[in-house]
């Protein structure tokens, strides 16, 4: 049996010290080691087939290179990104994700795993556990700029002032507000831009669930004075004013525009297609993993705000009235 390459065979191979294979392969390169110096030790690394001893690394740094990834649910396609994203940086680096879902507002899900076997915690706003967490290194996503913890956002603002910029643009005076009926700072947010915009001619609130919305928006839309535009605070809720203006007879957008937020998947299932705000999932869940693991350096990463894109597609259009 041939002997496993060793650290010692990479760094002889390149040219270079054992220590400098490590910051390489550590990815604690850059700006200590040069570029070319990098990629000889990568090279060698790859052609001798080498690859690190994690569990004697782990060992001696008292590491278990375990983060916990606390989100409401891997079920939607959202959070399903930030997985993603989260896992590939994660895991370019040597370490592992567990995921802790909150199951409910009420009592979040047993975490799979003891905190002190984590080395650092990855937790949305929207996801219970994110206090009570001890001393191990915490970023969260999507939180409240105000809040000390440090975090990884989204411009939320910035994309609402973009929806309420484009409706305006289009003509449109009589607008409503179908907001989630979440109690967190992202969809807090929204509201206020929102109402800062302009006044609001009605609003309602719903679960972030198309039949739930549904119900919700034919008790803004069933009216003498509906509005012209439904702004939603998320694209499964504008899923369900679809449901409802179809239900009243309303066509979107000939008689209902309608906008939505996150551009997941049923953005586009739906016709016509959905006007929305694109927010980058898998890069805030990337951005997030990395800030984390620069934490776990001991190093002090800064806070992030991914902006939004507006995606105008068929939803919108100007009113009849206009």
């Amino acid at each position: 049996m041939s002997k496993r390459p060793t650290s010692h065979d990479v760094a002889r191979a390149a040219g270079v010290s054992q220590s400098t294979v490590s910051l390489v392969l550590a990815g604690k390169a850059e700006g200590r080691v040069k570029p070319e110096t990098g990629q000889a030790v990568r090279e060698a690394a790859r052609r001798l087939g080498y690859r690190p001893n994690l569990a004697a690394r782990n060992l001696r740094l008292g590491r278990t290179r375990t983060v916990l990834l606390v989100v409401p649910t891997l079920a939607s396609p959202f959070f399903g990104a930030v997985y993603t994203g989260a896992a590939r940086v994660a895991g370019e680096r040597g370490f592992g994700v567990v995921v802790h879902p909150w199951t409910d507002d009420a009592a979040p899900a047993r975490s799979p795993v003891d905190i002190e076997a984590i080395d650092g915690v990855l937790a949305s706003s929207l996801g219970g556990g994110v206090t009570g967490m001890g001393d191990v290194p915490l970023v969260v996503l999507d939180n409240d700029p105000a809040d000390p913890a440090p975090s990884v956002n989204f411009d939320v603002a910035g994309g609402m002032r973009l929806i309420a910029r484009h409706l305006a643009e289009l003509g449109h005076r009589r607008i409503g507000h179908l907001a989630a009926a979440v109690d967190a700072w992202t969809f807090r947010v929204r509201g206020e831009v929102l109402a800062d915009a302009g006044p609001l001619l009605c609003r309602g609130r719903s679960a972030i669930d198309v039949t739930a919305a549904r119900t919700a928006a034919l008790a803004l839309l069933d009216r003498g004075d509906r509005p012209s535009a439904l702004v939603c605070d998320d694209d499964l809720i504008a899923a369900g004013a679809y449901k409802a203006a179809r239900a009243l007879g309303l066509e979107v957008p000939a008689d209902l525009s309608v906008t939505g937020f996150d551009d997941i998947l049923v953005a586009t299932a739906l016709e016509p297609e959905l006007t929305t705000i694109r927010l980058p999932a898998e890069e805030l869940g990337a951005r997030a993993m990395t800030a984390l693991l620069e934490r776990l350096d001991g190093q002090t990463p800064p806070d992030v705000s991914l902006p939004g894109e507006l995606i105008v597609r068929g939803s919108t259009a100007p009113p009849r009235e206009a």
